[in-house]
């Protein structure tokens, strides 16, 4: 059986390192919480390779083009790849998507905002196939989001038994 992490190998992908707090920040919640064969995982921002927060900073429609923020969608699933794998160990302990909410920082006429978190969709569904993989989601254009990201991503997945 082909699990997600041979398909990210099999796409040239190495997962980031889970995430960690940026100096200085206490965060009075987790990254992700699991409740029973559900799990949430908060707001992400994308990570480097460190596991430090890499943005992006800015905002869709000034200074940051689609294209650039459906790559950076891309890295937020990475990310929230890692610290799921991080909190369960296997990330084919997922048995299916919920949801997905997209928030991105966008100027008053910037209104692709969902083609942007189609960088997270699609790779979620490139990795645990189209079963496993598919979600309801939401996506919103937001005036800011803290730290300067220019996006954030949560959402929820459900375990096996």
């Amino acid at each position: 059986m082909t699990t997600p992490e041979d398909h990210l190998t099999a796409l040239g992908i190495t997962l980031p390192p889970p995430g960690i707090k940026p100096p200085g920040v206490e965060l009075p919640f987790t990254f992700v919480n699991v409740r029973g064969r559900r799990a949430f995982f908060s707001g992400h921002p994308r990570n480097d390779m460190n596991g430090r927060v890499d943005g992006p900073f800015g905002r869709l429609g000034d200074g940051i083009t689609i294209e650039e923020g459906y790559a950076a969608a891309r890295g937020v699933a990475l990310s929230v790849f890692a610290n799921l794998k991080a909190e369960f160990g296997d990330l084919s302990r997922i048995e299916g998507w919920g949801r997905v909410f997209g928030m991105v920082t966008s100027t008053p006429d910037f209104t692709d905002q969902h083609l942007v978190v189609n960088g997270f969709s699609d790779l979620v569904i490139s990795v645990f196939g189209p079963e496993v993989g598919r979600h309801a989601r939401s996506v919103v254009g937001v005036v800011a989001l803290p730290m300067g990201f220019a996006m954030e991503i949560e959402g929820e997945v459900i375990l096996k038994s």
